[in-house]
């Protein structure tokens, strides 16, 4: 330990001894203040920030421990921050040099909500953290394994680990054991964990029995695979840097939401995991999350994919229509949609202050998208990737106003359907790279008509040259990320519609009050 700590850099030394300080920690000098002020007698506890002081200092405090808990705790922090050196690793080191693998697990990390989905307290005596082993070794191995954990709600309001399923690239099974608990359970959710009071009689297996078997199998920087895997790492209590969460490297097209992992089968596998309102089954979820991970390996594909939200096939007859301002008649509403609907105000008409919102039901999904396509407004896109229309029209009382209609359902931006169709492969029926070709062209040309800005128009003709010079991999890419482009481009102009648009109402309710004044 002292000959480790001699070797350490400045933040490291820095993190630990804050992290003892947290603890109230004391070594045979005392705590932190207490070691200051015997140790440094010009300055003693007066300059206690221990990034002001230097690495002798902090080095000399930390060896003044010799307790075999305190030693065990300074390891495992120790090791945590080791991990996290590796992690910067990841960010500093160029993607292009590395696998698939490799970028996925960089793909998880860089995704805004991974620091604070896995902000673990894995310093508690009851977490482990893996030894990741060398730097070199951990930055080249692709050895992936995927996890699923249940939990059952246990009495003193704390969740406990009763089973965890883990597979290999290969699918087979490497661990499916149930656990234990350990506590009095509460609630064993079993119509969601599938497990039972019963299923639990004479299981001795531990979560400690577990972190050893979990310990051994992510050795030497294996990764782990799962979706949310947070709350499956929580779970454990194991913390493992390498991972690769499904849930992070998919998204919703132009959307903020995680995907389900029920969405992202149907969506990216083609097959739906479980019917709504069945139990999880530990080993297909992880089953599912393996399979995704291997579709984007396989398939070239190591970026974020746009999936298409489901949406209950009777809501695809309807139109959204909100932001409706209360002085305007739902009948009214009629006059500004075309079509045959019926209209169904949604709760109460001030739920958003002096605004509500309403449906428009119509016969068929056929009907309602022909409404949206007919009804005059500036096309806009909500925060979900749902199209809608700022619409502007008079009321019968003469007054300007604006709502927006929205679609109930993400549209597929040009290109979307290339990913989707390469994350099919195994549905390929043998064509020649000659017809797949020909297909990309027709399906740009096809989009064509959808897109109402020249620059887009330019950018995908200047696409269609590229895959008829067989650069198909490349233009794939090269749809991806126009892709993402007139998503970024939708959205700026979305907010400026809403900016113009909440203005002109503001305008108009002044304009208002001062024709009721006179």
């Amino acid at each position: 330990m002292d000959q480790k700590l001699d070797i350490l850099e400045k933040k490291v030394l820095v993190g630990i001894v804050k992290m003892v300080q947290k603890q109230g920690m004391q070594g045979t000098a005392g705590g932190w203040k207490d070691f200051l002020n015997s140790y440094d007698k010009k300055f003693g506890s007066s300059l206690s920030d221990p990034a002001k002081r230097s690495n002798d200092v902090l080095v000399s405090f930390l060896k003044t421990f010799t307790e075999d808990d305190d030693l065990k705790f300074i390891a495992k922090v120790l090791q945590h921050h080791q991990n996290r050196d590796i992690l910067e690793l990841y960010e500093k080191k160029s993607p292009d040099d590395k696998s698939p693998e490799q970028r996925l697990v960089r793909l998880t990390l860089q995704h805004p909500q991974y620091a604070l989905n896995y902000m673990f307290p894995s310093c508690n005596e009851e977490w482990v953290i893996t030894k990741l082993g060398e730097k070199s070794k951990v930055m080249t191995s692709n050895t992936m394994y995927a996890v699923d954990c249940e939990m059952v709600l246990c009495e003193d309001g704390s969740e406990a680990l009763v089973r965890v399923c883990v597979v290999n690239r290969n699918l087979e099974v490497k661990l499916d054991e149930l656990v234990n608990p350990n506590k009095a359970v509460a609630d064993y959710r079993s119509e969601i964990t599938g497990v039972t009071a019963e299923d639990l009689v004479g299981v001795t297996c531990s979560l400690a029995d577990i972190q050893r078997r979990m310990e051994k199998l992510l050795s030497h920087g294996n990764i782990l695979v799962g979706h949310s895997l947070n709350n499956d790492l929580n779970a454990l209590k194991v913390d493992h840097p390498r991972v690769i969460d499904t849930s992070l490297i998919f998204k919703y097209s132009n959307g903020n939401r995680r995907p389900s992992l029920n969405n992202l089968c149907k969506s990216v596998l083609g097959y739906e995991i479980r019917k709504s309102g069945a139990p999880h089954d530990c080993l297909d979820d992880a089953c599912a999350a393996m399979k995704l991970v291997l579709a984007v390996i396989e398939h070239g594909f190591d970026n974020t994919m746009p999936i298409v939200q489901d949406v209950p096939e009777i809501d695809k007859a309807k139109l959204f229509i909100h932001r409706i301002p209360f002085n305007v008649p739902s009948e009214e509403l009629h006059s500004v949609i075309p079509g045959d609907f019926t209209i169904e105000v949604k709760t109460s008409k001030r739920q958003q202050g002096d605004k509500y919102a309403a449906v428009a039901i119509f016969s068929s999904p056929q009907e309602a998208c022909q409404a949206f396509e007919n009804v005059e407004g500036s096309l806009d896109k909500d925060s979900s990737g749902r199209q809608q229309k700022l619409v502007k029209f008079q009321t019968s009382k003469g007054v300007t106003r604006g709502i927006y209609v929205r679609k109930m359902a993400c549209d597929a931006l040009p290109g979307e359907v290339l990913v989707k169709r390469a994350l099919e492969g195994e549905e390929n029926t043998g064509l020649s790279k000659k017809r797949k070709i020909e297909q990309i062209n027709e399906e740009i040309m096809s989009g064509l008509d959808k897109c109402k800005c020249k620059e887009h128009i330019k950018e995908i003709e200047r696409l269609r040259k590229m895959a008829n010079s067989n650069q198909c991999e490349d233009h794939l890419r090269e749809i991806e990320r126009l892709k993402q482009e007139l998503i970024e481009k939708d959205f700026q102009i979305s907010k400026q519609h809403k900016m113009i648009s909440l203005l002109e109402e503001k305008l108009q309710r002044k304009k208002d009050k001062k024709n009721k004044g006179r």
